[in-house]
């Protein structure tokens, strides 16, 4: 009997010395409210901010390995840069984002075959309009050649248009010229003033153009898989909820939301696009370390982050197939893929092989960034005069025809703050400052710290999530 009396004494007695304890040892570096019962009630194995490809693949990776986890989203959605539309009204089927399989890309088909998810060929013919009519064209013509092998000689790296505008100059070479700036900043999306010439070499080097699927779909059955999993395991996705400060100390996370909500962890992946981590202090969705990381936060800046917007079109009838006027008579674009045009919204797709009736337009680049406070139906009217010059068709019309149209303007989105990452000359080392966790408690993934030619790719977030989770693990 006695002894069951003294038991709740010093039972208590413990848990308020190890409350006055824990408290104290964390009082310098702001974790002061974290008291034994968060330990013991609310803490995780591993935090992750961002349940984009990186994050969830990050998550997928840690279930796997039987540690617990909380992925804290501040979209009311999973898969951040992918957003599939399935089955509305008229879209039946379209991407906000990611859209393309560029090449045969080791870890996104490992995944999609694990997962059971099928994907096609994205092919159809490639067409441009200039000066006045239409071609097929030819992604790179023999002036290309000649720059991969300058390229090739280059011995220090420099920004691209540096370099074009040095090696090619003159009235000889404006076309080439021309042409690679619209390539960098509209496949890449990047600033060819910033971006990288050893990257460009590199794409150039490892193209595989004939090598481009697309997942059925869409990319959201991926991201579903992956979270799908992770809750099946009793992992949490937590959506809606903007993580604004990190209060951190080895081996010890803290992370408050913009509703005060709190939460706490051993370890935190950081899997936020690069745009946000860019966004300066007091902006909506940026993120603030206690204690800062200085050196990281120095590396993130010197990463080039690109823009772009992407519009979707869903017509009455695909009317391109008919070609233009200016088309020998004849010959259309039945088979057309996709449509290089010097116009305001300059890159357009189908989704060729498959009919259908969705045209996607695509402006990247210093374009799209200059663009980017444009409302939606601004940029609406962008892209029916653009397609208006191209095919003779009044704007008024082609609006018309229109059953539905979306606009995805990602750099205008504070949870994104842009497209994907490209290589600037000072990113190599960037890189090797990121790609190392602090204390053993902070880890940083995306597709921004991927070492390849697939660097803003689906791919390269992916691979960045299993590497950081490898690091964790």
């Amino acid at each position: 009997m006695i002894t069951a009396n003294i038991k709740p004494l010093w039972f208590g007695f413990l848990l308020r010395f190890f409350y006055f304890t824990v408290s104290h040892l964390h009082s310098k570096s702001g974790l002061q409210t974290l008291s034994w019962h968060h330990l013991f009630m609310n803490k995780t194995d591993v935090l992750i901010i961002g349940a984009g490809a990186s994050g969830l693949m990050a998550a997928y990776q840690l279930t796997k390995a039987g540690k617990t986890v909380t992925v804290l989203e501040a979209r009311n959605r999973t898969g951040g840069r992918i957003h599939s539309i399935n089955n509305e009204l008229f879209f039946k089927h379209a991407e906000f984002g990611a859209e393309f399989i560029h090449g045969n890309l080791p870890v996104t088909l490992s995944m999609l075959q694990e997962a059971g998810i099928p994907y096609s060929n994205a092919g159809g013919e490639a067409w441009e309009y200039n000066d006045g009519s239409f071609k097929k064209s030819e992604q790179f013509d023999a002036g290309w050649d000649r720059l991969l092998e300058k390229l090739k000689e280059l011995k220090k790296d420099m920004p691209a248009n540096d370099f074009v505008q040095q090696h090619f100059p003159g009235e000889d070479f404006e076309k080439l010229r021309e042409s690679v700036w619209n390539y960098v900043s509209g496949y890449d999306t990047a600033d060819p003033r910033k971006a990288s010439a050893f990257a460009l070499r590199s794409e150039l080097e490892n193209d595989d153009e004939n090598a481009q699927y697309r997942p059925k779909g869409g990319y959201c059955m991926l991201i579903n898989y992956l979270a799908n999993a992770c809750r099946a395991a009793g992992n949490q996705i937590v959506l809606n909820t903007v993580v604004k400060e990190v209060l951190w100390e080895k081996h010890n996370v803290k992370l408050i939301a913009a509703n005060n909500d709190t939460y706490y962890a051993d370890k935190l992946i950081i899997a936020l696009p690069l745009g946000v981590l860019k966004a300066n202090s007091g902006e909506h969705g940026a993120l603030t370390f206690h204690p800062a990381v200085i050196k990281q936060i120095e590396a993130i800046h010197q990463l080039g982050f690109g823009a772009v917007i992407k519009v979707l079109l869903e017509f009455d009838q695909p009317f391109w197939e008919h070609g233009a006027l200016e088309m020998p008579e004849g010959e259309g674009l039945k088979n057309m893929g996709f449509l290089f045009i010097g116009e305001a919204i300059p890159t357009w797709w189908t989704q060729s092989p498959q009919r259908s009736t969705l045209l996607t337009g695509w402006l990247g680049g210093p374009a799209a960034f200059d663009k980017k406070d444009l409302s939606d139906d601004e940029i609406l009217q962008l892209s029916l005069i653009s397609l208006s010059n191209v095919f003779k068709i009044p704007t008024e019309k082609l609006k018309a025809k229109l059953v539905a149209w979306r606009t995805a303007n990602w750099t205008a989105d504070p949870f994104t703050r842009g497209s994907y990452a490209y290589d600037t000359v000072s990113s190599p080392a960037a890189r090797m400052v990121l790609d190392k966790p602090i204390e053993d408690t902070l880890y940083f993934a995306g597709e921004y710290l991927y070492d390849g030619p697939a660097m803003g790719t689906v791919e390269a977030a992916l691979t960045s999530g299993m590497k950081a989770a490898k690091k964790v693990i």
